[in-house]
């Protein structure tokens, strides 16, 4: 025999189902339109370059729980001449041939670097 909290349960369990998945959804569009306009941004920017250095380094990791593979992002902060920071993301190799206290050359458009020409000393 049923009971009237089986029938509810029932009744209930496609909303809350229809619910998350609308907000996972809007969770990735979100994500891909952030992108875009950060994109867009970058794009809008001139590109400039301008004496800097390298004030920190950091890694942000994600991932590695049960059979899944970890992810690594790397980013790094520059300083420029007039006392501004910008941290931007870099790729590995980049991270790795480069310490903080480097100086040098940055090229950037936005967010985005183009390029460091590090000075030799």
């Amino acid at each position: 025999m049923f009971s009237p909290f089986d029938n509810v349960m029932f009744n209930a369990f496609p909303i809350i189902f229809g619910i998350i998945f609308i907000g996972v959804i809007g969770m990735f569009i979100f994500g891909i339109g952030s992108s875009i306009k950060q994109y867009a941004s970058n794009k809008s920017k001139p590109v400039e370059t301008l004496p800097a250095r390298i004030i920190a380094k950091r890694p942000h990791t994600w991932g590695g729980a049960g059979d899944s593979s970890a992810h690594t992002s790397y980013y790094v902060t520059f300083e420029l001449e007039n006392g501004e920071r910008i941290e931007m993301p870099v790729n590995g190799d980049f991270y790795g041939m480069n310490v903080e206290g480097d100086t040098g050359m940055l090229t950037h458009q936005g967010t985005q670097m183009i390029s460091f020409e590090r000075e030799i000393i």
